[in-house]
């Protein structure tokens, strides 16, 4: 008797050719991100990335539009990227001082710890914003940093620890400027300073004064004694080699 039952044909799985497609833009993106941070926006062509990324060309323009529009993705990604580092800090507003110390902790030591996310913000500077100005989504990442130090400073108000006259804003620009401008000028700092500003030493020397500075610019009740609470500052001084320790005399 013939069998008139025909084989099941094996089927596609569903979600696998999406799958594949999301994999070739993160490969694309995480390439281009790289070729950027090396060779800036103009040197980083879509050939050389599409080379790093093992993929197209054609692939960068039917995934981002452009190299723009790739540019600008990777910029979304870096900013994406450090909000959602910052979202995963356990904070406990209701404890305003060790809070605050932890966000400057976060924001010098992510710096620190992704250098091509300043190179990338260095080489859209240079092109004055012209791309990131077109993202949707920027804004919303600051907005949460923003807003994650705006709670913190109420608390502090509330207890009375911290003025009732700061700016949210002014107090995250202000955290920024201290680790950017240390990682993006660290090489140039080196040599104009005479001192190693990236040895461990001196990465905890400048993390605790910024700390003690912002602590003292946030504080209700700033007191008027001028000593320093940390006392590893004469240790890494004496670490310096002799001629930096005399130019750095020289100033005071």
């Amino acid at each position: 008797m013939a069998d008139n039952r025909t084989a099941a044909k094996p089927q596609r799985r569903t979600g696998v050719r999406e799958a594949a497609a999301q994999a070739t833009r993160d490969s694309i993106l995480k390439s281009a991100t790289k070729v950027f941070a090396r060779y800036g926006y103009d040197g980083g062509s879509v050939e050389k990335i599409s080379k790093a990324a093992k993929s197209y060309d054609r692939m960068i323009y039917y995934y981002f539009g452009s190299k723009e529009g790739l540019f600008i993705a990777v910029l979304e990604g870096i900013y994406q990227r450090m909000d959602d580092a910052e979202a995963a800090i356990a904070l406990d507003a209701s404890r305003p001082v060790e809070a605050f110390t932890e966000v400057i902790r976060f924001v010098l030591g992510y710096y620190r710890k992704n250098p091509e996310f300043v190179t990338l913000l260095n080489t859209e500077n240079l092109h004055k914003g012209r791309h990131i100005s077109k993202s949707l989504r920027a804004r919303e990442y600051s907005s949460r940093a923003v807003a994650i130090i705006a709670e913190i400073l109420a608390s502090g108000a509330a207890q009375g620890l911290f003025r009732k006259d700061l700016v949210a804003r002014d107090i995250y620009l202000l955290i920024a400027s201290t680790g950017y401008f240390y990682t993006s000028n660290r090489h140039t700092l080196t040599a104009f300073l005479g001192e190693p500003m990236e040895s461990p030493e001196a990465v905890a020397h400048w993390e605790d004064f910024v700390i003690e500075t912002l602590l003292r610019t946030v504080r209700a009740d700033e007191p008027q004694d001028n000593t320093s609470p940390h006392e590893d500052t004469s240790k890494w001084q004496k670490s310096q080699p002799a001629a930096s320790r005399a130019r750095s005399s020289s100033r005071t």
